[in-house]
């Protein structure tokens, strides 16, 4: 079948495009036949995502997610997380089904296809039995995965998400600010200063990385495995005929280690009023397997380490672009994450109100 090609410039998607096209083709000729058409390739996450929606009988037959990853370990990763790593946790519908996958005769560029799991994320409809279905499966994961024989092939492939990614993310974004002041870049009148007050914060926080360390030490828990970028856009809800299957996508930052990474993420994605009760399902639903979390103070520390390291590592890159190639969104971004920093001073992101 060349429908698929002929009917869509999959070219316009750039580099794998035409091994992408081969795999459609075999794909949805094994799924029952031809297609009467293609209906159309919708953008979801342009230029990386889209959505193939297909006609049969002049009515929408199915569609399939197409997403492109720039990086091969990238997508390794992903395909590891779906079609071994979630299985051997019993939680294959935790996330969309990989279909097949394509990679440009380079191997720098590979397309994945997924099943369409739809649009309904905890983002668009946060109603409790969505929220509740979406927080138990996120707690399977951390439970099932805790000392499970699958963590050391995960971490073969996969970053540690505890406290060596704050120490690491410190030095690392602290080098690259240094590097911008020797630089000698004029920033401009709006963004005097910004450079020097973020690498004065980051020494500041790696001075403190003993005392943050040993309350992960104490209180953290085991490691586990992450799905490592749990905003609530990444957590579908699809309804079947059993009740609603939740399902995590953008499996793009998993990574190994504690709890906190995950679930600070996403309790840091609803409003601050919704928070007690999204950790409470979460307590709730640990707890039946006789995990506790830490006391709210220490969970606090671990939650605001765990953001502070992200902010650390969101500078790296334009700091790093103003050296490399004097990017004029450099200083503009470096603003921009000194603001995240003060967001985190003002207790945007306190937890020490939750009950634990």
């Amino acid at each position: 079948m060349t429908a698929v090609r002929d009917a869509l410039d999959l070219q316009s998607l750039g580099p794998g495009a035409s091994e992408l096209g081969e795999l459609l083709n075999e794909l949805l000729s094994a799924d029952g036949g031809e297609p009467e058409r293609i209906a159309a390739l919708r953008p979801l996450k342009p230029p990386r995502v889209y959505r193939l929606e297909l006609v049969r009988g002049g009515a929408p037959w199915r569609s399939v997610v197409v997403k492109r990853f720039d990086s091969a370990i990238v997508a390794q990763r992903t395909r590891l997380a779906a079609e071994r790593w979630l299985p051997a946790l019993g939680l294959a519908d935790g996330c969309a089904r990989l279909l097949g996958v394509a990679a440009d005769v380079r191997g720098g560029v590979v397309w994945h296809v997924y099943e369409d799991v739809g649009d309904e994320t905890v983002a668009v409809r946060r109603d409790p039995d969505r929220v509740a279905a979406a927080v138990e499966l996120v707690a399977n994961l951390h439970t099932r995965a805790a000392g499970h024989a699958v963590l050391p092939d995960v971490r073969r492939y996969c970053p540690d998400l505890g406290i060596r990614f704050f120490t690491t993310n410190l030095h690392d974004a602290i080098g690259a600010l240094e590097a911008v002041q020797s630089s000698r870049i004029k920033p401009s009148e709006a963004h005097v200063g910004v450079a020097g007050r973020l690498l004065s914060r980051l020494r500041g926080l790696l001075a403190d990385v003993d005392r943050r360390a040993a309350v992960f030490a104490e209180a953290a828990g085991p490691d586990t495995l992450l799905h490592g970028d749990l905003w609530t856009t990444n957590t579908v809800l699809v309804p079947t005929a059993a009740g609603l299957r939740a399902c995590l996508i953008d499996w793009d930052h998993v990574g190994v280690g504690p709890l906190a990474y995950d679930l600070s993420t996403l309790l840091f994605r609803f409003p601050l009023g919704e928070r007690v009760g999204v950790l409470d399902l979460y307590r709730h639903a640990v707890a039946r397997v006789g995990w506790s979390l830490p006391p709210a103070a220490e969970l606090k520390l671990i939650c605001e380490t765990v953001e502070l390291a992200r902010c650390a590592n969101c500078l790296i890159w334009p700091a790093l672009a103003l050296v490399d190639e004097q990017a004029a969104w450099g200083f503009p971004q470096l603003a921009e994450i000194e603001r995240w920093f003060g967001a985190l001073d003002a207790g945007q992101y306190d937890l020490q109100k939750l009950s634990c």
